[in-house]
């Protein structure tokens, strides 16, 4: 079915540095605008963020320091995108929370005081994580197509989960999934080590993940100043970062994961004990 529109509408996507919208910056945009008429422009470009492009995040949308080094940073294009967007409505995929908030970001650096207020903002995520439910109750409906009744009592749920768990495997079987490096397999099998290691999304050290394994299976810091350090390197240059967590909320199984890491550092005669 085609949209009904009254005026444009450019659903966009943005590439960039990292996730968090008050630093990073755009490395890519593509917008396709669609027009009351069906007509469609589309318009994709690279730009220099003006900043290295951390790996890990290279590796995730494929664009490099190198690719970028010759483009033009977000400033010289602003006006241009700016008068592309004039008079649109905005979409895309998880827009709301990152691509248009970076996007603004991005302009009023530029000094452009990119107008959001007057537009209609639709978010097609939303609209398929409010259609498409991932509650138990919905999960229940959708693999066992029964109704769930005392939902939310503790039997009655984890019976839910174990009949879901069934009939996954018959749903699935056979099933291929691609994951984020093209890599297919069939991972839904009636083994329970498979199942786990597929189901599971981070690597955790800890069981809340503040450490976590990196693709050498080596610890690291996975929150604050030091992400993506290795924990025996945080530890050794600065001993008062284990003390602080110790002293702080973190849970007591952390506490007690960069302990043993602490000791294991110790032992093979890279700091102090304490």
């Amino acid at each position: 079915m085609e949209l009904k529109l009254k005026r444009p509408i450019a659903f966009l996507d943005l590439e960039t540095t990292g996730i968090k919208v008050a630093t990073d910056r755009i490395v890519e945009i593509s917008i396709v605008k669609i027009h009351p008429d069906g007509k469609k422009d589309i318009k994709t470009r690279r730009v220099n963020p003006e900043r290295p492009i951390p790996v890990e995040t290279s590796e995730i949308h494929g664009i490099y320091d190198e690719d970028v080094k010759d483009e033009p940073n977000f400033k010289a294009l602003a006006k241009s995108l700016d008068a592309f967007l004039k008079n649109c409505d905005l979409a895309g995929y998880n827009s709301n929370r990152f691509d248009i908030p970076l996007l603004a970001e991005e302009f009023l650096r530029a000094g452009i005081d990119f107008d959001v207020e007057t537009r209609n903002l639709v978010d097609v995520q939303n609209i398929f994580h409010k259609m498409e439910q991932r509650t138990l109750v919905a999960a229940y409906k959708f693999y066992c197509e029964k109704e769930l009744i005392n939902a939310h009592s503790a039997e009655a749920d984890t019976i839910a989960t174990f009949e879901i768990m069934e009939a996954m495997l018959d749903k699935y079987e056979g099933v291929e999934f691609t994951d984020k490096k093209g890599n297919v397999s069939k991972p839904v099998i009636n083994d329970v080590k498979a199942l786990s290691e597929f189901s599971t999304v981070n690597r955790n050290v800890d069981l809340i993940g503040h450490i976590v394994y990196n693709d050498n299976d080596e610890e690291i810091i996975n929150f604050g100043k030091h992400k993506g350090r290795l924990v025996a390197d945080v530890f050794k240059t600065e001993p008062s970062y284990y003390d602080w967590m110790m002293r702080g909320q973190f849970p007591e199984y952390t506490k007690k994961v960069i302990t043993k890491l602490k000791l294991k550092s110790a032992s093979k005669g890279n700091m102090k004990l304490f």
